[in-house]
């Protein structure tokens, strides 16, 4: 499928490219995966720890670094696609914008040497993290959702080739 990804640095980001390249193939394959119509369009922002600090505290009340945020723009529920969706296609160029996305790489290279594992592990799995939660994925209502919401996540990271355990 046809799926556009825009990725904005903010921060300076060694390998940006293969970071970039990383991020769109995971965001991809989980839209993929979720049975996305044609021309969605999410944008990714990199971010570190204080710029990511500000935006949780502004839009969640959380004043406390994170390593990923979603914003959606249209409302899902566990990735049940809205029977209406081709209406909040772009008049413009016909894209469906799912909502932003803003990950702090610092954060993500952090995580990755707690986990034990690498940074395409870490920054693949937040990118399909974060994708789901634009489609209305969340594992904050329940124990049921969080198990829903991680085992889809793992489906795409596992069809990426992205282990838990991989390096």
């Amino acid at each position: 499928m046809n799926h556009r990804i825009r990725i904005t640095p903010e921060v300076e980001i060694g390998g940006l490219e293969e970071v970039s390249a990383l991020i769109a193939r995971c965001a991809q394959a989980a839209l993929e995966a979720e049975g996305a119509p044609e021309g969605c369009f999410v944008d990714v922002t990199l971010v570190d720890g204080e710029t990511i600090r500000e935006i949780n505290r502004e839009n969640r009340g959380k004043d406390a670094v994170t390593d990923v945020l979603s914003f959606p723009m249209l409302e899902f529920f566990d990735g049940e696609w809205p029977e209406d969706v081709e209406e909040e296609r772009s008049p413009e160029d016909g894209s469906l914008l799912l909502g932003d996305m803003m990950l702090n790489y610092e954060r993500a290279v952090e995580q990755a040497a707690e986990y034990g594992h690498s940074v395409a592990r870490e920054c693949g799995f937040l990118t399909v993290h974060s994708v789901l939660h634009l489609l209305g994925y969340d594992h904050e209502r329940s124990e049921q959702e969080r198990q829903l919401q991680r085992a889809r996540e793992e489906a795409v990271l596992a069809g990426l080739g992205l282990m838990r355990d991989a390096d």
